[in-house]
């Protein structure tokens, strides 16, 4: 696990960089910037969006004694698309807009999911019951 973001963390700003240079000659350095500030704006709007109701309704939840299990999980996804809408990049954006739009949000609930499952079953995670 620790190679694979050893070489998430190399690979993505390289790609990135070369996509941002090729973008600027290609369209312009200035637009490039604009296009970068204003899909950041616009994530940070989304993710804040999408994570009030998921808040809102994780409390509605909470209310009627139940678990909100998948608002959780919505919270932590929308959480990652965040920080990924945030990052300088269009490949970053990409993915993070993914994450944070209800529509495309539930696949990376199912991979967070088995994730979280294979941790446990590895011993990595530990739930704990009160």
């Amino acid at each position: 696990m620790l190679r694979w973001i050893i070489a998430i963390v190399i690979l993505v700003p390289v790609i990135e960089i070369t996509l941002l240079i090729m973008l600027g000659h290609l369209i312009g350095g200035w637009l490039t910037f604009a296009i970068l500030i204003a899909s950041g704006f616009l994530g940070a709007y989304f993710a804040k969006r999408e994570g009030r109701k998921v808040m809102e309704y994780a409390k509605f939840e909470w209310s009627q004694g139940q678990l909100p299990a998948q608002q959780i999980l919505d919270g932590i996804c929308i959480f990652i698309g965040g920080i990924l809408l945030i990052t300088p990049g269009f490949i970053t954006d990409i993915v993070g807009f993914l994450f944070v739009f209800p529509y495309t949000r539930p696949i990376f609930k199912v991979l967070l999911l088995a994730l979280i499952r294979k941790q446990i079953g590895k011993g990595n995670m530990h739930i704990i019951r009160r």
